[in-house]
């Protein structure tokens, strides 16, 4: 597949002019070409051009979010799970998915959304409960479900907010790198006139505004109350700004545009916080030590791992790295890959992936060199956390954050350092999920693959009891 990206993007040009009630004439001229090459992309008879996408990127700054930005890799393997689905009788060929991801990203997203639907109404018949409480006419995607595909759309990097949450904490810690909790709650009480109380209290974070008073529960780490103080000078400055990209978001339902203005949110904190010009020096010069740059910025080890996830603004890109976060049942509940390795959109992780042994083993920095199907190597590493409720009648959150980044960045990922990645048999062999990794000698495996034929031998049995079909006969 080339490595040129090519995207077809007539759907949203079409709805950008509406939008801006622009005639085709208006908004080829704005764009600089003619209205028969605009008619041919709105068609999806052309590609968009580099020189084009930074046209459109900087006259409609806010509308170019809603954009496809994915790349076609990234498109391929959600189609591919799609169609791996057991209710086909055999699978396509996967020059055929790459094409169609490439040529017809339109109709791949809707057959995703279809395929999503359909098992989430097979679910709902075998759960008869949930059947009773879910709406028949919802979309196929549930809120947090596009909410997490617009951040990974946009490349889990929002520009205007990322710019305005940099300027903020310049005007609040003027020279200083590293905004104190003392620097925050002064810049509310001179600047909003709210007063900050840190005490224990029945939630995290809460705000009278008959009183302007902001209290915070004092029984979370200090880093946690930091961010949350940072979450209240972000909404009362930017909110203005964040609201309007939540509102102008594609998104389906107002529970999804209100999830995405508390995650934009919650990502202006981050940028408030971690600025991105100095970040982004300070993890070259540690070579991406997430505990050195966790002290030095007064941050969390899962805020700091999901800020390095960030590091996306154009012409000054950090290393490209994939972050998740994953809870003690497996389930992935944040997750971004600016690298190859994509995680499932349907089912679970990969059981071999270091991610499981980490969430088991808390506060240990775990290591792994991992291969996915395509041969490319990964040097992964994974943390167990556990996030105290500061009370023993309260049941502390534990999970796991994973980070990584391809083996030719290595150079760069201090935690590489002691493991030889050239290794011919030095790295774990790992897959997305099950459902779609096409190894057939894992001795893990939790299921067959989708697209796969397998055999069963009443009188034979291995580590798992079957055999890929086309293997049956091999000696």
């Amino acid at each position: 597949m080339s490595n040129k990206q090519r995207i077809f993007a007539g759907t949203q040009l079409r709805a950008l002019r509406k939008r801006h009630q622009l005639r085709q004439a208006e908004l080829a001229r704005q764009l600089g070409i003619s209205p028969s090459y605009l008619s041919q992309l709105e068609h999806d008879d052309r590609p968009l051009t580099p020189p084009l996408i930074g046209r459109l990127a900087s006259t409609f700054p806010l509308d170019w979010q809603d954009f496809p930005s994915e790349d076609t890799e990234h498109l391929s393997v959600l189609l591919r799970e799609a169609v791996a689905d057991p209710i086909f009788d055999s699978p396509l060929d996967q020059n055929m998915i790459g094409r169609l991801a490439e040529q017809q990203p339109a109709f791949a997203r809707r057959f995703i959304d279809l395929r999503t639907a359909f098992r989430r109404a097979s679910q709902r018949l075998e759960m008869f409960d949930e059947a009773l409480t879910v709406d028949a006419d919802e979309g196929s995607r549930l809120p947090w479900e596009e909410v997490r595909d617009w951040f990974h759309l946009s490349n889990n990097y929002v520009d205007p907010i990322d710019r305005a949450a940099e300027d903020l904490a310049a005007r609040i810690g003027g020279q200083a790198t590293v905004l104190s909790i003392e620097a925050l709650c002064r810049h509310l009480k001179e600047r909003h006139s709210i007063t900050v109380e840190i005490r224990p209290a029945e939630t995290l974070r809460s705000y009278n505004a008959a009183g302007n008073v902001l209290v915070i529960d004092a029984g979370q780490p200090m880093a946690s109350i930091r961010f949350q103080i940072a979450y209240h000078v972000v909404v009362t400055t930017l909110g203005e700004m964040i609201n309007m990209l939540a509102k102008t978001a594609q998104l389906r339902s107002d529970v999804a545009r209100a999830l995405l203005t508390v995650g934009l949110a919650n990502y202006a904190s981050g940028a408030l916080l971690m600025p991105y010009g100095h970040f982004r020096k300070a993890a070259r010069a540690f070579r991406h030590d997430v505990d050195r740059l966790a002290l030095h910025y007064q941050s969390s080890f899962e805020q700091t791992c999901h800020r390095l996830s960030t590091m996306q603004r154009e012409g000054e890109r950090g290393l490209p790295i994939f972050f998740c976060r994953v809870d003690m049942a497996g389930n992935i509940t944040k997750r971004h890959s600016a690298t190859r390795l994509q995680f499932a959109r349907f089912g679970g992780t990969c059981p071999l992936w270091v991610v499981h042994e980490a969430a088991a083993i808390p506060d240990r920095i775990q290591v792994q060199l991992a291969e996915t199907p395509d041969g490319v190597r990964y040097v992964s590493i994974a943390k167990g956390l556990v996030k105290t409720s500061g009370r023993f009648d309260r049941n502390p959150r534990r999970y796991a954050v994973a980070l990584g980044c391809e083996i030719q960045h290595a150079g760069e990922f201090v935690y590489a350092d002691g493991i030889d990645i050239a290794s011919e048999r030095g790295a774990t062999p790992i897959g997305v999920s099950c459902r779609i990794c096409p190894r057939s000698d894992c001795e893990q495996r939790a299921y067959p693959p989708n697209d796969q034929r397998i055999s069963v031998s009443p009188l034979q049995r291995g580590v798992v009891p079957y055999e890929f079909a086309e293997n049956e006969h091999a000696e």
